[in-house]
């Protein structure tokens, strides 16, 4: 697995852990009074958030994608459900890119 699909891979796990975050742990904490649930997938969801970001410099350094793309995979993961239109820079970005030759 290449650098750009790791990336990719991250955008989807933290995007949903980013829903399980606002849609079980937060109505577990406030309608059923059960903090652990926030404080444990919280800080999950934190984790995988930094790990994005690292996988987002890396990915821009190499410019493995051009940095606006990786500023819009970085914007979408802020927003609920945003990771879905991450997956449509990734697409966009990789058709546009020449492909490289398969080693032999």
């Amino acid at each position: 697995m290449n650098k750009l699909q790791i990336f990719r891979w991250l955008s989807r796990i933290e995007g949903l852990s980013y829903l399980l975050l606002l849609l079980i742990a937060m109505p577990l904490k406030y309608l059923l009074g059960l903090p652990l649930a926030v404080r444990i997938v919280g800080g999950v969801h934190g984790a995988l958030f930094i790990l994005l970001l690292l996988s987002a410099a890396d990915i821009s350094i190499r410019r493995m994608l051009s940095h606006v793309d990786v500023l819009k995979v970085f914007g979408w993961s802020l927003v609920p459900l945003g990771f879905l239109m991450a997956e449509r820079v990734f697409r966009a970005a990789t058709s546009a890119r020449p492909s490289s030759p398969e080693p032999r």
